[in-house]
């Protein structure tokens, strides 16, 4: 998409935090982190939020999950981690492109509101 900010982020013209990519996902640090360790992965193909996430290839879907294992253990976060998609506008969504949030490096509160 021509004015979204993933989409640049990926294509490098907007500097990022890389911590991983493959042929089909991208991952960077957020730079207004929640937890001590706070990633962003995004797919490289543009798609609004999770709720779309169905019309991306298969391949595509499995590389997401796969790269958030690999983060996960690339990070360290062994003790455990949380993956958060927000979605839409009551859902504070920021960015209209899908973007899993991976937190961890800290014990999380049970409260996800």
């Amino acid at each position: 998409m021509e004015n979204c900010l993933f989409c640049k982020i990926i294509q490098g013209d907007i500097p990022s935090a890389k911590v991983y990519e493959d042929e089909y996902c991208f991952a960077f640090r957020d730079i207004n982190p929640q937890a001590p360790t706070h990633i962003l992965l995004v797919p490289k193909m543009h798609v609004a939020n999770i709720g779309e996430a169905c019309t991306l290839p298969a391949k595509v879907q499995t590389a997401l999950f796969a790269a958030i294992e690999k983060i996960a253990a690339a990070e360290k976060l062994e003790n455990g981690f949380r993956v958060v998609s927000n979605c839409g506008k009551d859902a504070c969504q920021s960015v209209n492109h899908l973007h899993l949030h991976i937190l961890g490096g800290k014990q999380m509160s049970e409260s996800m509101s």
